[in-house]
This record gives structure tokens, sequence and C-alpha cells, in this order.
């Protein structure tokens, strides 16, 4: 069988050596290792801005996947000045995804956002984000783990009915946290799918879409079933969207 062609974009690094910097495109293994084992074929585009060349990948393509990484966005694309506890920005890799997200969705992609990527989902359809929920929206519950990331930090209720839970199968699912910004206000017909115990928004979705799901967690990391289902739902979706 063909398997399915997943997009995921890398993250862009200048790597120090001895003979100075080196430009570098990096992808965390992970996230390629849970689209294989999904039964689908990771390709990691190279970071190109022309129109034409976008659209030659996105047709190359079954599906998206926009990862997370340790990088903000910036704030002036939900209209708000930057925080003082707003991150790094990397303009060159949000505007990628951000062009990949869209030609995605409009040639009707099954697409995945984890993490930044589901922030990135959130903003492109309007939607805004708490900068740094330390200052912002602080809680009890840690949402920057300290453990592994394949050890979970709490847990987080599924919304009945969504996307998120027919794929997961279960009502609570506990999940790692390595994030400091997160939704403050949801983008235009996305639904919230997933929500920790504080009530921070975990999850997102477009149910008008075939398959475009959001989660703020890191399901490649962990081996559970109910995680590695993200994974597989997604390489199911593009097969079924390529085969008909």
């Amino acid at each position: 069988m063909t398997r399915p062609i997943v997009l995921v974009p890398p993250d862009l690094e200048t790597k120090a050596t001895r003979r100075g910097p080196v430009p570098t495109l990096e992808l965390q293994r992970p996230y390629a290792d849970a689209v294989w084992q999904a039964g689908g074929l990771p390709l990691v585009p190279p970071p190109v801005s022309d129109a034409a060349a976008l659209d030659q990948l996105v047709a190359l393509a079954d599906a998206l996947v926009l990862p997370g990484g340790a990088f903000d966005i910036d704030p002036a694309l939900y209209g708000e000045a930057m925080h003082e506890h707003c991150g790094a920005l990397k303009p060159e890799r949000t505007a990628l995804e951000r062009a990949l997200f869209e030609r995605a969705l409009a040639r009707g992609l099954p697409v995945l956002g984890v993490c930044g990527g589901m922030q990135l989902i959130n903003v492109v359809r309007g939607g805004a984000l708490w900068q740094d929920l330390g200052a912002q929206a602080p809680s009890p519950l840690s949402h920057q783990q300290a453990a592994p990331k394949d050890q979970p930090a709490h847990e987080v209720d599924v919304v009945v009915g969504t996307l998120l839970a027919r794929t997961v199968g279960v009502a609570r699912l506990p999940v790692n946290s390595t994030h400091h910004q997160a939704v403050k206000r949801v983008g235009a017909g996305l639904v919230v799918s997933a929500r920790a115990t504080d009530g921070l928004v975990e999850g997102i979705e477009d149910p008008s879409k075939p398959f475009l799901l959001g989660v703020q967690w890191h399901p490649e990391a962990m081996g559970e079933a109910p995680q590695r289902a993200i994974y597989r739902a997604l390489v199911e979706a593009a097969a079924r969207r390529r085969d008909s």
C-alpha cells in the first residue's frame, strides 16, 4: 500500500561549528516516527517562500502536521502588543507554516497542530493567545513540566461528540505539558475539544472539516494507545481523501 505523504515543517536553526555558523533544518524525530508508525510517509519541506513552490509542495501532500517548537508566534498577528514575557519569535518559520496551513485548508487536506502548531491554527483562524500563562493566566496546575515528555503532567477532559473524543475513545486523558502560551480566544469556526482541569483550552477542532485538529500537548512523545491514535486518525483521514 502506498503511504500517504504527510508534510512536517522543520525548525530553522543556526548551529555553531568550528568553521562558523551553519543554517540548519531540524525536526525532532518523534514527529517523523509517529507519522511513520501510523502508516504515513513524513516529508520535511524546505523553507521556501515562493508561492508556486508552496503550491507544489502542498499538491504533493496528503496531510500536514504543524509541530511545536521553542518559540512564540508574533502577537501582532492577533492584534496585540508584545508582552514582556513573550518568548523569541521565528518569523520565517511562522510564515512557512502559515502558508502551508492556508494552502492545506484550501485543498481540504487533513491537518494536525501540535502544541505551538495548535496555537498557529487558532491565530490563523482569528483567535488570540495568552502570551505568558504565568503572568496573564496563573494556575496551580503546571503547564511546563520538568519531567521528560514521555511522562504525563496533568489530565485533560475531552469534550463528548468531538473528533478528538472519537479518536482517543476516552473522556479523560493524561497528557504532557511543555508550553507557556495557550489559546485565549478561540478562532472563527473552531470549537474546544479538550480542557485541562484548570479550564485551559487543550484541544481545538473545526467540525466543518473532515480533519482539522489541534492539541496543546505532544502525543508523539507518549506511547499510550489513545495518544498514538491521534496520528493514526490523521493518516487514515489522509488515505481516505487520497483514495476518494
